[in-house]
């Protein structure tokens, strides 16, 4: 197992760090104090080649595989945390789902559009009081009729779905069946009457890029866009999760990155009793754990994306990486308010902001405590992570 980076990831890296400092960030504050989605913002992102990576260039990708995918979205969460999210709904669990279970037409109607940045995506499981019971707590129901389905429910925590365009939703068309009774669909919010996406707010948060409630009322979707077979939705849905956990073990890493490089600096340059903070025993401590539990998860994230780029099963180096991410990130951002101190509060420095993005991505594809769940069931044999066979696409979409 080779982790070197090669040089077209690292180019694809420079390029984030370009396009972000030149491009997105000058003009993200008046997306923010105006809270319109920034949708000409996404869509230079989408432009610069940034989420096609893991797709062939049938569809517009560029077939570099995961590890780019990794690299460019730990480089946006380092830097602009808020557009992260974009990683999941233009590059991974939306247009990457549709990609290996869609139709050829539906491939070819939906995804180029979504990883160019034309057309905005969302994944809509979760569900008010749902959690990590996605199955068993979900109640959107999709009612066959006629040429449509008729969508009943709500959704939470929805990402970008006051923007979507284009996006996958599920349902359970046989509400009796538990997570046999779940069906996946791609949705078109503006397609006609019935989805509404109101906005939470979460302080600390971006206010242009949101996550969002979603209220369903006879919303009426064609049979044709219906991913794959009626019942194949949870599957499909936890096959999806797996690369939403691949960005989103990459986005916590960027966030600890983050904490580390603002912690360095600021250690440098803080006198204490006429010496530099970075001096003190206690603080190299803290640096030196931070530096470590960086580099170890660093590496559980690529063996993830190695292991996604052979075609193999990922699921149980997907829990593991996730779950460190997770506790790498957080142990971060608490480091680095240890040493700013009462500054960690101040506007003038970022941590607040970075501790708010490390908490909603603890929760993101999976707690912590799911994912121990998963690690431990795993590990006693009680169930093989790895049991179920990867579904992915392997030739060109046909014409």
């Amino acid at each position: 197992m080779d982790l070197t980076l090669p040089p077209e990831i690292e180019q694809a890296r420079d390029t984030v760090r370009r396009v972000l400092e030149d491009e997105i960030l000058p003009a993200t504050p008046a997306y923010e104090e105006s809270g319109e989605f920034p949708r000409p913002l996404v869509e230079k992102l989408g432009a610069a080649g940034l989420f096609g990576v893991a797709f062939g260039e049938d569809v517009g990708g560029t077939a570099m595989g995961f590890q780019a995918v990794a690299a460019i979205a730990e480089e946006i969460s380092r830097l602009a945390p808020e557009y992260g999210y974009c990683m999941n709904m233009q590059a991974m669990t939306c247009p990457f789902t549709i990609y290996n279970w869609g139709t050829e037409e539906q491939v070819r109607r939906f995804v180029p559009d979504l990883v160019a940045g034309r057309k905005m995506g969302m994944f809509a499981l979760s569900e008010p009081g749902g959690g990590s019971d996605a199955a068993g707590a979900m109640k959107t129901t999709a009612r066959r009729d006629g040429a449509v389905y008729r969508l009943n429910g709500s959704k939470q925590w929805i990402t970008f779905a006051n923007a979507c365009d284009t996006g996958l939703l599920f349902a359970k068309t046989d509400p009796a069946a538990g997570h046999r009774g779940i069906t996946a669909f791609i949705v078109e919010p503006r397609s006609g009457p019935g989805f509404a996406a109101d906005p939470i707010a979460m302080t600390g948060l971006s206010n242009c890029l949101r996550s969002c409630a979603v209220f369903l009322d006879d919303f009426a979707v064609p049979v044709e866009n219906r991913l794959g077979e009626e019942g194949e939705g949870f599957k499909i849905a936890m096959n999806g999760l797996d690369y939403g956990r691949l960005t989103v073990t990459a986005r916590l890493i960027g966030l600890a990155r983050a904490c580390l490089d603002l912690a360095r600096d600021y250690a440098k340059e803080r006198v204490v009793f006429g010496h530099p903070i970075a001096t003190y025993q206690m603080v190299q401590h803290l640096i030196a754990d931070m530096t470590v539990n960086i580099e170890a998860a660093r590496l559980m994230l690529y063996r993830m994306a190695w292991t996604m780029d052979r075609g193999e099963p990922a699921t149980r180096e997907a829990s593991q990486a996730k779950y460190f991410a997770s506790t790498t990130a957080k142990h971060a951002a608490q480091s680095a308010a240890e040493i700013f101190g009462g500054y960690a509060l101040a506007d003038e420095y970022p941590i607040k902001k970075i501790t708010a993005y490390v908490n909603m991505l603890n929760m993101g594809e999976g707690s912590p405590n799911t994912q121990r769940i998963l690690i431990a069931e795993d590990s006693l044999g009680f169930k093989d992570a790895n049991r179920h066979p990867v579904r992915r696409r392997t030739g060109p979409v046909a014409e």
